[in-house]
């Protein structure tokens, strides 16, 4: 079975000056329950049709299975998907272990968040964290985009001292 092993963090500080490629993606929802989500994606121009299992205990691995479709078939798909989009534009900046951080700036109900996701070999690999890493958010479930598209970043309270931490990065 495909496995997608992989950790997640905030962004604190500037991390344009190291981004090698950039792509701009918009993504929508057939299925998002914490089980199972099915995603459409369209990235610049290509389609992929992606299902991703509920994570382990820690977060870092799940099930994913991922195919490219064409332009066309993405975008009847998006007609279908839930409501609420991710729209984001992934910058990927190479690690010094030869892996590549992809961060996300989000836009419309996300914007001000900015997240960076390492995919990995293993659970316990060892990475050099650059310094414009900031908190690691791996398994929770808020930053997931899944959950961002039902309950975006812009409607999130400030009432925890949590939150309010979010809403500085």
């Amino acid at each position: 079975m495909p496995q997608e092993i992989e950790r997640k963090f905030l962004v604190k500080g500037n991390y344009k000056s190291f981004v090698t490629s950039q792509v701009s993606i918009t993504q929508g929802y057939l299925s998002s329950v914490a089980e199972r989500t099915v995603r459409v994606r369209i990235s610049d121009d290509k389609g992929f049709l992606t299902i991703k299992g509920i994570g382990n205990s820690s977060g870092t691995t799940r099930y994913e299975w991922e195919r490219e479709i064409s332009l066309q078939e993405a975008q009847e798909m998006m007609l279908l998907c839930e409501e609420g989009v991710i729209d984001k534009t992934r910058f990927l900046i190479p690690e010094a272990s030869g892996l590549t951080f992809e961060v996300d700036e989000f836009y419309g109900d996300n914007k001000g968040l900015v997240v960076a996701e390492i995919e990995l070999p293993s659970e316990d690999y060892l990475f050099e964290k650059p310094s414009w890493l900031g908190e690691e958010v791996t398994g929770d479930a808020k930053y997931y985009n899944a959950c961002l598209m039902s309950h975006p970043f812009v409607k999130w309270t400030c009432g925890s001292e949590g939150d309010k931490e979010e809403r500085k990065e």
